[in-house]
Parts: C-alpha cells; sequence; structure tokens
C-alpha cells in the first residue's frame, strides 16, 4: 500500500502539525501479559502483528514504557530495527511511567523511562510522548511543579528529543485540569466515551476547544462490547452493576436484528464522533488488522444508532 493511500483518511493530531489514521493500533496485549488478558502473545506472534501493523492501513500506533516491563516497545523496536525503521507518515507514541517497583514519578524518572524507551524502540526521537496515569502516584501541583515531571518532558521536547507531549489517564476531571495548564497537545481518555459510558464528553469539548488531538482507549470497555457478556463479564477491567450487564445484553439484542457486530457498532460508536482524533484498539494477532477494516466498513442504519443511545448504561453508573 502505498504513502499516499495510506493518507487517505488521516486526520489532523490537534495543533501537532501531525496526521494520523482514525484507527490507533493498541500494543499492550502484544507485551504479553496473561495476567491481565487470560492469554500469552509470544515474541513471534508479537512481531507478525506489527509488521501487519506497520504494512496496514493505518498510520499510528500507541505503546508505553511499562507494557509488560517494557515488552511491547522491545518487539516493537525489534521489528523497526530488523526492517529499516518506521514506514514514512507512521506516528508511533508511547509515555512515561512511574518506576513500576518504587512509584517515583520525579523528573529523574521522567526522564529515565523517556531514555529506556528509546533504547528499546532504537529511536533517536519519539513523536508523541505521553504522561501515562499521574493519578496513582503525583496530585496536579506535583506534576506541574518547577523541575517536576512535566518540565522534564517539556524540556526534553524543547532538545528534540520528544515531538509532543500529551497526557493520558482516567478521571475525566482531572484531564480537563491538565489540558487547561496549556501544556499538552494529546489526551488519551479509556472506558469513559463507548456505547455505555459518555463520561470523557466534556473532556473531549475541552480538547476540541482548545485543538487538543482526544484519543479514544477502550472502545469495548475492556472486552465486553466485543465478546459479549458471557465471554467478557467485566467492563473496564472490574465487575460492573448489573444495570451495566443488562445495558450490554440489550444492545447486543437491538445490533443481532440489524445483522450488525456488536463490536462493529461498538468501534464505529467512537470513530464516527467528531471530537474524537483516533480510536486505540488493542490487536493481539496479526488477522486483526483486516478485522479492524471489516468492522469500520460494516453498514450500521440510523435507526439503530439511536436505539443504542437508548440504551446506554444511567450516567450515575459511568466511571467519570
Amino acid at each position: 500500500m502505498t504513502a499516499a493511500v495510506r493518507r487517505l483518511n488521516a486526520r489532523p493530531l490537534g495543533r501537532t502539525g501531525l496526521a494520523v489514521s482514525p484507527i490507533c493500533v493498541g500494543t499492550s496485549p502484544l507485551a504479553g501479559m496473561p495476567a491481565l488478558y487470560g492469554y500469552d502473545v509470544g515474541q513471534e506472534r508479537a512481531e507478525a502483528t506489527i509488521r501487519a501493523a506497520f504494512a496496514g492501513p493505518f498510520t499510528f500506533m500507541d505503546t508505553s514504557n511499562n507494557y509488560g516491563g517494557g515488552n511491547a516497545e522491545r518487539r516493537i523496536g525489534s521489528v523497526l530495527r530488523a526492517d529499516g525503521g518506521l514506514p514514512r507518515g507512521f506516528v508511533l507514541a508511547t509515555k512515561v511511567d512511574a518506576d513500576p517497583g518504587s512509584g517515583d514519578f520525579s523528573a529523574d524518572r521522567v526522564r529515565r523511562s523517556v531514555e529506556e524507551s528509546l533504547e528499546r524502540l532504537g529511536l533517536d526521537r519519539i513523536a508523541l510522548m505521553y504522561l501515562h496515569d499521574p493519578e496513582y502516584h503525583l496530585t496536579l501541583a506535583e506534576a506541574m511543579a518547577p523541575g517536576g515531571p512535566v518540565a522534564a518532558l517539556a524540556d526534553l521536547r524543547d532538545q528534540g528529543v520528544l515531538g509532543h507531549l500529551g497526557v493520558a489517564g482516567g478521571p475525566v476531571q482531572l484531564l480537563r485540569e491538565y489540558l487547561a495548564t496549556g501544556m499538552f497537545e494529546a489526551v488519551i481518555s479509556h472506558n469513559r466515551f463507548t456505547l455505555i459510558d459518555r463520561s470523557a464528553e466534556p473532556l473531549m469539548d475541552d480538547a476540541r476547544a482548545l485543538g487538543v488531538a482526544f484519543v479514544n482507549g477502550a472502545p469495548y470497555g475492556g472486552g465486553i462490547l466485543a465478546k459479549g457478556t458471557d465471554a467478557q463479564p467485566r467492563y473496564a477491567y472490574r465487575t460492573p452493576p448489573e444495570q451495566v450487564i443488562d445495558a450490554v445484553r440489550s444492545m447486543q439484542r437491538a445490533c443481532a436484528r440489524y445483522d450488525v457486530p456488536l463490536r462493529a457498532a461498538a468501534l464505529q460508536f467512537s470513530v464516527r464522533d467528531p471530537r474524537v482524533t483516533a480510536t486505540i484498539v488493542g490487536v493481539s494477532e496479526p488477522a486483526r488488522i483486516g478485522e479492524l477494516t471489516e468492522l469500520l466498513d460494516h453498514p450500521v442504519p440510523d435507526v439503530l444508532w439511536a436505539e443504542l443511545d437508548t440504551l446506554a448504561a444511567p450516567a450515575d453508573l459511568w466511571l467519570y
């Protein structure tokens, strides 16, 4: 596939000047984390999947320093070294993480995290670097303090080691406060803009007003909106209230009446919203790249969208 064809559906990544596909290939499953996913992915399969992603129609990939203790980055780096680097026009994003042992998320740890990622990936520059899950380790004031972790990221950006800065996390209000600092050009929210839960919408509106790219993670809510309640009864990695289970079952029945896979509706729900720059979907094998394209192309009638809107979980059960 030529670079011109790959860019047909590119969207501006906020105000960064970069353009990305509406699907961002998530690499967390490729790190080999059976305790989280219930299955393992070996080195050979992971690298084959990464190659399929680089050869496919998508131009955006997401990883992180701590996925599988660095395995995701190592496996991406192995492919990059063997195949001559990133394809032209491809955007690879990763994240700085707190020290996995001590929880340290100081400026020094941020610099070490960046160094680790560069070494694993075999790169001398990373286009987009997120501050990852700060809510578990830092207050906003600590993150933004002079000489703190965000200042360290900004210094690395100014040196040219990093292209652009983002923040990735959970709590919606906290992410809104991070965006209000003006330091970030992209934001990842997960499990908070799905068929079930719409709690990220105020953040999405802020991002659009500020020219910040909103990247939506976990459109399947951890799998329940892809596999159904029997195969995956958890939402956002936890046991949900019964009303959430009931809502997903109602959506399954509605989709079945129109011969639409629930996973197609769940994916398109995110991609079709103009406030969403890209949607992160984790992949675990090469065939998933083609399957995602098929899900994006599957017709979903307007009448089904209207029905699905009425079936979302009650707002008091959303994650926020």
